[in-house]
């Protein structure tokens, strides 16, 4: 399964807002069963994406089912069974153990797990590489780790994000990577900031992020646009996998006037995948 790009958040209750999210250019749609629904529509949302027509195109199907341990999970895994999905979004999990918990739950499925969102996670962020598991991507939030936080702000003085929550950002990346998994930068939650927005998702893809999540559809253009590989970036790929497939045993070789190595190797490797 391709990893999407852009991850587009609708709330799960309004059929509206998922007709709209399904004919985005969304690379994968997330419906929400959490935050987004109160408790008293959990139950209809749960009826509408029962019943939602399988489409033989467009984003793949996600569902943000609510936290272990809530009273609202079992009914959630209830309609994971018998729903066309291509995963499960974990939300509030705090080690690979509840990876571990919910895929013995589920089978098969793939499990994205949102990482940072409680104050023990961020000490949990190695745990994610048991093999064992379906996990197939990692990503951070910060609005809900500021609120178990207690904090009155993610922002410093300069309006930057405070360094507990750039913290949780790093430690997300590397966890993601660590476990082999793809790792999806947050939300950026001013929709209406479209300069704001392509800034950080183009800072998100030079850190080693491959996708971000999104809160609106008009986001998603700008998501898909930051984490696709310019023709300049897959040519550039393309001759440093050519002057080591001419040249195997070399360690370093000259490109460009530049000089490569093994690591430059991965990387254009990763280009040419992302862009396939």
């Amino acid at each position: 399964m391709t990893e999407p790009r852009s991850w587009l958040f609708v709330p799960a209750d309004s059929e509206r807002k998922i007709t709209k999210a399904l004919e985005s250019d969304a690379d994968a749609v997330i419906f929400d069963l959490e935050d987004s629904v109160a408790p008293v529509q959990k139950a209809t949302a749960r009826d509408i994406l029962k019943n939602l027509p399988k489409r033989s195109n467009g984003p793949q199907w996600w569902v943000r089912v609510n936290p272990l341990g809530s009273e609202f999970h079992k009914e959630d895994l209830k309609l994971i069974s018998s729903a066309y999905v291509h995963g499960i979004v974990l939300p509030k999990a705090e080690s690979g153990a509840d990876v571990t918990q919910l895929a013995h739950r589920t089978g098969n499925i793939p499990i994205h797990a949102i990482v940072t969102e409680t104050a023990a996670s961020l000490f949990g962020l190695l745990s994610y590489r048991d093999p064992k598991t379906t996990l197939a991507a990692m990503s951070w939030g910060a609005e809900d780790l500021s609120a178990a936080l207690g904090a009155s702000s993610k922002y410093d003085a300069s309006g930057e994000l405070s360094f507990t929550y750039k913290l949780a950002r790093s430690l997300c990346l590397a966890g993601a990577v660590a476990a082999g998994v793809q790792p999806v930068d947050g939300v950026f939650a001013d929709f209406r900031d479209e300069d704001g927005l392509r800034s950080e998702a183009e800072a998100a893809r030079r850190e080693g992020f491959t996708g971000k999540l999104a809160i609106h559809p008009d986001q998603v253009p700008v998501i898909n646009f930051a984490f696709t590989p310019s023709e300049e970036e897959v040519k550039h790929a393309e001759e440093i996998v050519a002057a080591f497939e001419a040249h195997p045993d070399a360690g370093v070789l000259s490109v460009d006037g530049k000089m490569i190595d093994r690591p430059h190797l991965m990387q254009a490797r990763r280009i040419l995948e992302r862009a396939r």
